[in-house]
């Protein structure tokens, strides 16, 4: 064992090293009033003194996480070190060696103290700090120079961010660290240069949440300049507009098209393995022994009866057993919460009638309460649902993964015998349906939070389309699964239907058509073709049904019934716009709300070549002086002749629809028992 003498020797040469080489940028301290001071030439100073110079010497590693303790109760001491995910071993501890004196001389007598520089973060406590998560911790820096266009420039900077967020929380990117770097390039203008970073102790959900976090505090810290730093408690990130880190092999260089699109990254395609099915064979002799030959074969048979008997009996519960274990296992991968089903049963009052929010096409939905006092919402799945455990693994599974201000947060499921829940963050305005088509709710929908919620909603889709580690495609995008939180911000919901979408495919065939008529492309509603643009036409739609407040299908104008894709370009083309704008609506947003109409029906253009991308849409939104094609007959035109058979998909073209197309109509139908009606619940 290494004597203290030659420790604080090599201590104290390391210290005389380390001050002759060059300190590290952006020093900070925070000194914590909690826990009190220690006492000089306490115990607890020893203690400290010693963890510090453990972690700063220490060989445990090369991958810039160190975690030490010392000393007994009460006046053990822990501490841990994280480096930026470029920083060589070396220089790591170099850095954490400077943050060491500088804590020690900012802050004298806390036992508690956060510091460090751009580079590292040093951290010491009375109390364990690993697995410890404070959100209200947070250091701004800043540089000092100005960035001209702060909208672009920006832009492209929360692409780049969320890209890294991603990466960094989901992969252990280069040596075991939960770290990625990479930069963009604004067209026709400069590259912007980040890295984002994680403590390789949090889970993917805890690393996203804390990105989430510190991006969001962008505009308190760093508005209009060239570079920053935000340094939350086990995360943070930096950005300039010059690199200052060392590539690595995994560093991401995100290219954007003019219009400001990401092009996505390849995705690996995943390995199925297939297991070949057994038989058992067996023969009989007839025999003059008749208990050799005749008794026992029938006591065996028998016995095999019953034993067939049992094993379909348990089988069901067997492999939900088994399934619960692979569920179990891959959540666990992507850090979401597994809840015990007595908690849920208590939060919700035993599924009190009382608790109920609700009834979707997954079962009931209840409020409930954590023992945090945490509100949530709790999907139980029903036993006669058309949804099964397919779809609510597949909801788990991506929801876990994914994580934006516009997509509902799910906390958690459960996973027990025959019970499947899912645990989701409470929005207490419920659904968009809710407000628009109530007359007297409506009210609350002025026009700047209805665009804010048509905004939100693109935002949302973007993201799932391609700023999300895979591409994703909602497949039952309507009114009642955007859901509202208190300051009335849509969040997409309910990705029971959702599928993955490899970055190199532009359209595959869908095994099952599953969705709501209405919503639904008419290349995907006819023939199975699926692609990203049919998320595109359900945005369409829902945009339409915004402006207008009247739900798509049909709805009565005057002696006819009209259809509201029909309706609002027929009213285009004549200039009539105000026959489709809803009338609570405040005229002097007109030239906003006319912009949306066009909007709503390049959206639901009936080819899938000529509807817009998120992207463009997110543009289009975002700038007005965007110009906009003017919009062709949009998918599903119909006639008032048509309309007394409508199905969406018995007419187009403003023609009755063939046989050949109602009996594709019918296949649909039949095609998917979770298909939900023609009107929005």
């Amino acid at each position: 064992m290494v004597s203290p003498k030659v420790l604080s020797f090599f201590f104290l040469l390391f210290t005389l090293i380390s001050q002759a080489t060059a300190k590290p940028e952006y020093p900070y301290a925070v000194c914590i009033t909690e826990g009190g001071d220690y006492a000089p030439n306490s115990t607890y100073q020893t203690n400290l003194n010693t963890v510090l110079s453990r972690i700063i010497s220490t060989t445990q590693n090369d991958y810039g996480f160190y975690n030490s303790s010392y000393g007994q109760e009460p006046d053990r001491v822990y501490a841990n070190g994280l480096c930026r995910g470029d920083v060589t071993p070396h220089a790591c501890l170099t850095c954490l060696n400077n943050s060491h004196l500088l804590l020690l001389k900012q802050c004298p007598h806390q036992k508690r103290a956060i510091g460090g520089y751009a580079e590292c973060m040093l951290h010491y406590s009375y109390r364990s700090v690993l697995g410890y998560y404070d959100s209200d911790f947070r250091v701004y820096l800043q540089s000092k120079t100005n960035v001209k266009d702060w909208d672009q420039y920006s832009y492209v900077l929360m692409k780049l961010l969320s890209r890294l967020k991603v990466k960094a929380a989901t992969t252990d990117s280069y040596l075991n660290r939960k770290y990625a770097s990479g930069n963009a390039t604004i067209p026709g203008s400069q590259t912007i240069y980040a890295v984002v970073q994680c403590a390789p102790d949090l889970t993917v959900a805890q690393c996203n949440d804390c990105l989430d976090g510190a991006i969001s505090e962008i505009p308190k810290c760093c508005n209009h300049m060239s570079g920053g730093v935000v340094i939350k408690f086990r995360c943070n990130f930096r950005y300039e507009s010059s690199r200052f880190y060392e590539p690595t092999a995994d560093t991401l260089t995100l290219q954007l098209s003019p219009q400001g699109s990401p092009s996505p990254s390849p995705t690996p395609a995943s390995t199925t393995a297939n297991y070949p099915e057994s038989t058992y064979h067996g023969k009989g002799n007839k025999s003059q022994a008749a208990i050799a030959k005749y008794v026992v074969p029938i006591v065996v048979f028998v016995g095999f009866l019953i034993f067939v008997c049992i094993y379909l009996r348990v089988r069901k519960p067997t492999k939900l057993f088994e399934s619960e274990a692979k569920v179990d296992d891959e959540i666990e991968q992507v850090g979401s919460s597994l809840f015990d089903f007595d908690t849920i049963r208590v939060g919700t009052n035993n599924f009190s009638p009382a608790n109920k929010l609700g009834q979707g096409g997954f079962g009931p939905v209840y409020k409930g309460m954590l023992f945090n006092e945490q509100e949530v919402a709790i999907k139980r799945l029903s036993s006669n649902s058309g949804q099964g455990e397919i779809e609510f693994k597949n909801e788990v599974l991506l929801m876990s993964r994914l994580q934006h201000r516009n997509l509902v947060r799910l906390l958690g499921f459960c996973f027990e015998r025959e019970e499947r829940l899912l645990v989701y963050e409470f929005l207490p305005n419920k659904s968009l349906d809710y407000f628009l088509f109530d007359p007297i709710k409506r009210a609350h929908l002025d026009w700047k939070t209805r665009y804010k919620i048509i905004e939100g909603i693109a935002r949302g889709l973007l993201y799932l389309h391609e700023d999300s580690q895979r591409r994703i495609i909602h497949r039952d995008l309507k009114l009642s699964n955007i859901l509202l939180d208190a300051d009335m911000n849509p969040k997409i919901s309910d990705f029971g239907f959702a599928r993955l979408f490899n970055v190199d495919q532009t359209l595959f065939n869908a095994s099952k058509i599953a969705g709501t008529y209405g919503y639904m492309a008419p290349e995907y509603a006819r023939h199975g073709k699926l692609s990203m643009k049919l998320d595109v036409f359900s945005f369409g739609v829902i945009i339409l049904e915004i402006v207008s407040g009247q739900k798509n299908g049909g709805f009565r104008n005057g002696d006819n019934v009209e259809h509201l894709l029909s309706f609002a370009w027929t009213n285009l083309r004549k200039g009539t716009t105000a026959n489709i704008i809803d009338p609570t609506l405040n005229n002097a947003f007109r030239d906003e709300i006319v912009r949306c109409i066009y909007i709503g029906l390049l959206c639901v253009q009936e080819k899938v070549a000529d509807r817009p991308t998120m992207a463009s849409v997110v543009l289009m939104l975002e700038s007005h002086s965007f110009a906009l094609p003017v919009p062709l007959q949009p998918a599903y035109f119909m006639n008032n002749s048509c309309l007394s058979d409508i199905q969406f998909l018995g007419c187009s073209s403003a023609e009755t629809g063939s046989n050949e197309q109602r009996s594709n109509s019918a296949d649909v139908s039949a095609n998917e028992a979770s298909i939900s009606s023609l009107y929005p619940r």
